[in-house]
């Protein structure tokens, strides 16, 4: 499955443009914000297990970390605007449809002044 998802996304940004996380796949490191732990109220705990997978991404040195999911989205940008990581954090349906030329114009708001008006 995790080579499933590489392949899409390698084939919409371009395998040069791909950068993986280590450790990677099923040894992956969890975002911490799913299973309701966006919505508990704990949100400097949820920061602090969070900053793991902070470090992991920002350790790439990509601009942009692509995320399948809502919950992990939003942790994920989380984590980059409490820790001033500087990248940018995008939906996985967002760069496929940007790649399809069907992204709508006002569903760019996450994307960084290099893609937000590609394709437009």
């Amino acid at each position: 499955m995790a080579e499933d998802l590489r392949f899409v996304v390698k084939t919409v940004v371009g395998e040069e443009n791909f950068v993986d996380m280590y450790p990677n796949k099923s040894n992956n490191y969890c975002c911490g914000g799913g299973g309701g732990f966006l919505q508990n109220g704990y949100p400097d705990e949820r920061r602090r297990y969070g900053k793991m997978k902070f470090d992991q991404i920002i350790a790439t040195g990509a601009d942009y970390c692509i995320t399948p999911c809502h919950n992990c989205h939003a942790q994920v940008h989380d984590l980059s605007e409490h820790y001033n990581g500087g990248f940018h954090t995008v939906h996985l349906w967002t760069i496929i449809a940007l790649a399809m030329g069907c992204l709508g114009e006002n569903e760019r708001a996450y994307l960084g002044e290099d893609l937000a008006e590609v394709g437009l």
